[in-house]
């Protein structure tokens, strides 16, 4: 007890209202970023859950002047047939210092997207269309949409320390985060922000066009936006980082709640938890790790 309290103390006095300056990558390192979901929904017209994971590996190609040089690729456990279909990865893409992403071998991705269309017997005029397999999938044609996944599996650009704003595009407005007690190796960060009711309506619109699509019975978004701001929609979005010592996020949870309710219709409730989860893999400073 009285270690763990000295641990404690020291943790604070070192991170203060923050964490440490966590160490530059280095080249050669790899990463494991891993994101999961689950979702429960109770009450409405029909009550159900769902829960899904994926992954990607993040490897440093280079430090450069103007950024960090980074691949991201599937994981290895991932057979080939799989592959195909994910044409976008691995990609090469250069991180600048400001944040903005930079696409570096558009060329290689053209040459597997050509091989994707050709397996599959589509041509390009299926571009933006959705199919379903085991799950629903946009077929993408433009070797720039993975730009838009990558953030998704981005844990480093948040600022961690107390009373740093947080923003979230399903949120009405941002967030402070607020420092709450953790594990004695860990600095826990957090907020609870309003959820943006025209935001969820507009998802869950952009779903029925989907969903009407798959069915062979289309909806333009228009239409479902219409009967979906019917709906009140009220909740809230929750988001815990946990960091290490180093100052590198290393999980994020976000619970998000909803009340929905449609005229005529019971109260639906529905909470989706997202986790991402950022591990060392491989490189020099994985082996600095290892114990002796």
């Amino acid at each position: 007890m009285v270690r763990i309290a000295i641990v404690a103390v020291l943790a604070a006095l070192i991170w203060g209202d923050g964490v440490g300056a966590a160490p530059p990558p280095r080249a050669g390192e790899e990463y494991q970023i891993t994101r999961s979901y689950e979702t429960k929904q109770t009450g409405g017209t029909s009550s159900g859950s769902s829960r899904g994971r994926d992954t990607l590996l993040e490897r440093v190609v280079g430090v450069r002047e103007d950024g960090l040089e980074l691949e991201y690729d599937l994981s290895r456990d991932v057979p080939p047939q799989d592959r195909t279909p994910q044409w976008e990865f691995p990609a090469r893409v250069l991180r600048k210092s400001d944040g903005s992403m930079l696409l570096l071998n558009t060329a290689e991705l053209e040459v597997r997207l050509q091989a994707f269309l050709h397996a599959a017997g589509w041509t390009r005029a299926l571009c933006g269309h959705w199919y379903f397999t085991w799950n629903a999938f946009q077929i993408q044609c433009d070797p720039k949409s993975v730009l838009a996944t990558i953030p998704d599996f981005d844990l480093r650009s948040t600022d961690l320390r107390e009373g740093a704003v947080y923003r979230d595009k399903a949120a009405r407005r941002p967030g402070t985060l607020t420092r709450r007690p953790g594990k004695a190796d860990e600095a826990r960060f957090a907020v609870v922000m309003e959820a943006d009711p025209d935001a969820v309506r507009r998802a869950r619109a952009e779903a029925d066009v989907v969903v009407g699509e798959i069915m062979q019975k289309p909806v333009t978004l228009e239409a479902a936006l219409r009967e979906r701001m019917k709906e009140d929609v009220s909740g809230t979005i929750e988001v815990v980082f946990e960091a290490d010592p180093a100052g590198d996020a290393r999980r994020r949870t976000k619970v998000t709640r909803l009340r929905i309710s449609a005229p005529g219709e019971p109260p639906e409730i529905d909470v989706r938890t997202e986790t991402l989860e950022r591990g060392l893999a491989s490189g020099p400073a994985a082996l600095a790790k290892q114990p002796l």
